[in-house]
């Protein structure tokens, strides 16, 4: 097997398995959007899918989930709905992609099943796309609504206004990545495909050649 596309199938899997749990984490953070007022200076306020959170100075933190789901705005059940996918997806096709690769024995070496691992790593990395995808699509609609709610003429200038939290960063990073992996994955598909690979039995035509 080339090195190179071990490499690209290792690479692959790594960022993957990073953008996961990228995705995870901005799924799980409180820290989609902050708030702090000129009143208050000693507090600030954070926005995520699940509920919001008060931060004080001196270090404390309190939480408080959302009531219920049918009062929640649009663009936060939109994103807990794509980032729930998103998890699903980039998970599945980091199962998909593992047994895969040629550095796991999963299969016998047989043309069939190598044919069979790399429907794997295409299963795989095209979840990956998808997971990636889907991923970006809620951090930017967000990001982009939180613009245009800050630059709004209509709302006094007095008025306190939402800013980015690192979650949306972490987000670009999880779908970034989660590209990177699923370009990898097929990339390796396709030299592979350039590449033909045999098993350690030669096929019977070159037997017979041989016995000659």
């Amino acid at each position: 097997m080339d090195s190179s596309l071990c490499a690209l199938e290792l690479l692959g899997v790594f960022f993957s398995a990073g953008a996961w749990i990228c995705s995870l984490a901005t799924t799980l953070m409180s820290t989609w959007l902050t708030l702090s007022t000129e009143l208050l200076p000693t507090e600030s306020y954070e926005l995520g899918l699940w509920g919001t959170c008060v931060v004080q100075d001196l270090g404390g933190l309190e939480c408080r989930p959302y009531d219920s789901l049918l009062g929640l705005p649009p663009d936060i059940k939109l994103a807990r709905i794509l980032m729930c996918v998103t998890l699903a997806a980039g998970l599945l096709g980091l199962v998909l992609a593992v047994p895969g690769i040629h550095l796991v024995n999963s299969c016998p070496g047989r043309w069939d099943d190598l044919r069979f691992k790399r429907a794997l790593k295409m299963s795989g990395g095209s979840l990956n796309l998808v997971a990636g995808i889907l991923g970006l699509i809620p951090v930017s609609y967000i990001a982009h609504l939180t613009v245009v709610r800050f630059f709004d003429e209509s709302v006094p200038d007095v008025l306190p206004r939402w800013e980015f939290g690192d979650a949306l960063f972490c987000g670009w990073t999880a779908g970034v990545l989660h590209l990177a992996g699923g370009t990898l994955l097929l990339s390796s598909c396709l030299c592979l495909q350039k590449t033909p690979i045999y098993d350690s039995h030669p096929p019977k035509h070159q037997s017979l050649n041989l016995m000659k």
